[in-house]
C-alpha cells in the first residue's frame, strides 16, 4: 500500500483529484473527472483507481460537503454513497473531510490569481481537491508533530 493520499472534491458532474507527494506535506491538482451522467459512475470509479495505481495512493480524502449549518443534505447523503462505492472498489480507507468552504476559496484563489470567470469553472473543481487534501494534510501533520517551527496556528 502506497503512502500518498488522494483527495477527491465530489460534485454532480465532475469529481476533482489531487494526490499528496510522497512526503505527504504538499497537495498538487491533479485532474478533473467529468461524466456525463451524475448516475454514472462506473467509469469514474474506474479512473480513480487507475490514479490509485499509478500515484501509489494510501488513503483517500473526500470531501464532506456538509450544509453550513452543520446538517447532512442531499449533495453529503451522496458522497457518503460515492465513499462506500471507493472503498469497496479500491479497498482503501475513505476519510470524509469537512470542504463547506474550499469552494469558495478555490474562487477566491482563482480571482486573485486574475483567472478569467469563464475558465475559472474548469480549474475550481481541481482546486477544491487541492485545498480539502491540503486541509488534511496540514491537520495530520499537526498531529504527528510534523509541523514547521515557524508556522503559528
Amino acid at each position: 500500500m502506497g503512502k500518498r493520499v488522494m483527495g477527491l472534491d465530489f460534485g454532480s458532474k465532475t469529481v476533482g483529484v489531487a494526490v499528496s507527494d510522497g512526503l505527504g506535506l504538499t497537495a498538487q491538482g491533479v485532474e478533473i473527472i467529468r461524466r456525463t451522467s451524475e448516475n454514472k459512475l462506473r467509469q469514474t470509479l474506474a479512473r480513480i483507481e487507475a490514479l490509485v495505481r499509478e500515484y501509489e495512493v494510501g488513503t483517500i480524502v473526500l470531501g464532506f460537503p456538509k450544509n453550513m449549518n452543520n446538517t447532512v443534505g442531499d449533495r453529503a447523503e451522496k458522497s457518503l454513497a460515492f465513499k462506500e462505492m471507493l472503498e469497496r472498489r479500491t479497498g482503501l480507507p475513505v476519510v470524509m473531510w469537512d470542504e463547506r468552504l474550499t469552494t469558495v476559496e478555490a474562487n477566491r484563489t482563482l480571482m486573485e490569481g486574475k483567472v478569467r470567470r469563464e475558465d475559472r469553472k474548469q480549474y475550481v473543481d481541481k482546486l477544491a481537491a487541492v485545498f480539502i487534501l491540503q486541509g488534511y494534510l496540514d491537520c495530520e501533520g499537526m498531529k504527528s508533530g510534523n509541523t514547521h517551527p515557524d508556522i503559528t496556528g
